[in-house]
């Protein structure tokens, strides 16, 4: 039994490094950039190990896109729920999203950016994956502003859906121009618009977080 274990958890092993790999090679090269072979040469690891953890290089590509789902949770989801609900939580979403892009968490800005441009057009697992994931980052940021207006903040009047695709596209305009251009003016821009959106949205008389 021990002996099973111990190949379990290499395994388990071999298949973290490899996904870490995996998601930094596709935030800069895209998802059709994985092979086996690449990942077995560059990790010093056989090509036989590589794809018996994954069986195709499709489950590779989908493996990939919910590690770097976990990774996005784990950087930007979670650390916003420990704010409580309110404009506050908003605007700590938004700046953990920034500084999830600006800190280069992926060396190619955000992953999900990459993907959807590189399977917007397609269909498959793969696209499907993606779609969740875009679908479920929207869903969250929506509910996280219909949390701040049930709670008094934003007025009763505020579109959540609208203001949530304001929110997702601004900070996708500024990971994008900030990776085009390696520069960090994008960020700020966003910051301001930002601030701006949810200033115009919160009720009066609701203390704001320290906007710029």
């Amino acid at each position: 039994m021990t002996r099973v274990d111990g190949r379990v958890e290499r395994g388990n092993r071999t298949r973290r490094l490899v996904l870490r790999r995996t998601v930094d090679i596709a935030s800069v090269e895209g998802l059709e950039a994985l092979t086996v072979g690449r990942l077995a040469a560059e990790l010093e690891l056989s090509k036989s190990g590589v794809f018996a953890l994954f069986g195709s290089k499709q489950e590779l590509q989908l493996a990939t896109v919910r590690e770097a789902a976990r990774i996005f949770t784990e950087r930007v989801i979670r650390p916003a729920t420990e704010t409580p609900a309110g404009v506050g939580r908003v605007w700590r979403l938004c700046e953990l999203w920034l500084e999830y892009s600006r800190g280069r968490v992926f060396p190619g800005g955000c992953f999900f950016y990459g993907a959807m441009a590189e399977f917007d057009a397609r269909t498959g697992p793969v696209h499907d994956a993606v779609v969740r994931a875009q679908r479920d980052w929207s869903a969250h940021v929506e509910r996280t502003i219909d949390e701040a207006r049930t709670a008094g903040e934003l007025r009763a009047d505020t579109d959540a859906a609208q203001l949530a695709f304001e929110i997702v596209a601004l900070l996708e305009t500024a990971n994008a121009l900030s990776v085009l251009h390696d520069e960090e003016t994008a960020y700020r821009r966003a910051r301001v618009a930002l601030a701006e959106r949810l200033r115009g949205a919160a009720v009066d008389g609701v203390p704001l977080p320290r906007f710029p």
